[in-house]
């Protein structure tokens, strides 16, 4: 496979470089759920007195394995190159150091010499906290009173877009219910974790979402949610926060 080859050879490109302390996997690669299509997330731990530095190899790097076809440095959650080349493989190389290290997901350790990596093992998890399931069941009826408001000014393709956000949310709320040892994945992992029952219902609602079809969709969202209220204001820390908006949003 293609991206088990990217990962060898910039791997050893890598370990060539004494500024880096550790290498690691996240994502689909670092879970051992990927497959061709996949895209590599991949991770390298400096100390903060090395990183400036560092970060201006990371091109050459990235080249020992192919010729890039395009490349960016963003930043999201650490400094990171979006790297994608010739052959189509995806490679995204983002730089922690022990102060930035994300301690979610599930990671797979390629190199680690001094056993840095060993004291985040204990806190891997996709689960969602306290916190980022009352901003999900927050976000799921906030995005619901945008999109009433889109719709009723018949733009379309704005509610369309505002009920994607709607199913996005409440993917991960679904999820913290039925899997929550998966919930931080959301949407792209419903298709395997949700009951057959449930995830036809999310089907027939995305069908619908559509700029000509988004008021049939919002019909059907509406009675999965009534079907999933009562459990998520037993489940959600500040339910005196959202039932006020919730329960109109699907009176």
């Amino acid at each position: 496979m293609q991206l088990n080859e990217a990962l060898e050879t910039i791997s050893n490109s890598l370990i060539q470089d004494s500024r880096v302390k550790a290498i690691f996997v996240k994502g689909s690669v670092g879970r051992g759920e990927h497959d061709e299509h996949s895209d590599l997330d991949l991770y390298c731990l400096v100390e903060d007195c090395e990183l400036e530095g560092f970060l201006k190899d990371r091109i050459r790097h990235l080249e020992s394995y192919n010729q890039l076809l395009f490349h960016d440095d963003i930043y999201i959650i650490a400094p990171q190159i979006l790297a994608v080349y010739e052959n189509m493989v995806h490679v995204d190389l983002f730089t922690v150091t022990p102060d930035t290290f994300v301690e979610k997901d599930y990671y797979k350790v390629i190199h680690d010499p001094q056993q840095r990596l060993i004291q985040y093992e204990p806190k891997q998890s996709l689960r969602l906290s306290a916190g980022e399931f009352q901003d999900a069941v927050d976000d799921v009826a906030w995005f619901l009173f945008q999109y009433r408001k889109a719709s009723a000014r018949s733009n379309d393709l704005w509610a369309v877009n505002l009920l994607n956000n709607v199913i996005t949310n409440l993917s991960r709320v679904l999820l913290h219910r039925y899997r929550p040892e998966r919930a931080q994945l959301g949407l792209k992992t419903l298709k395997t974790s949700l009951p057959e029952a449930i995830l036809a219902e999310v089907k027939k609602i995305q069908e619908h979402t559509t700029p000509g079809k988004h008021q049939a969709a919002v019909v059907l969202l509406i009675e999965l949610l009534k079907g999933q209220t009562e459990w998520i204001f037993k489940e959600v820390p500040d339910s005196d926060k959202i039932k006020p908006l919730w329960n109109r949003m699907i009176g």
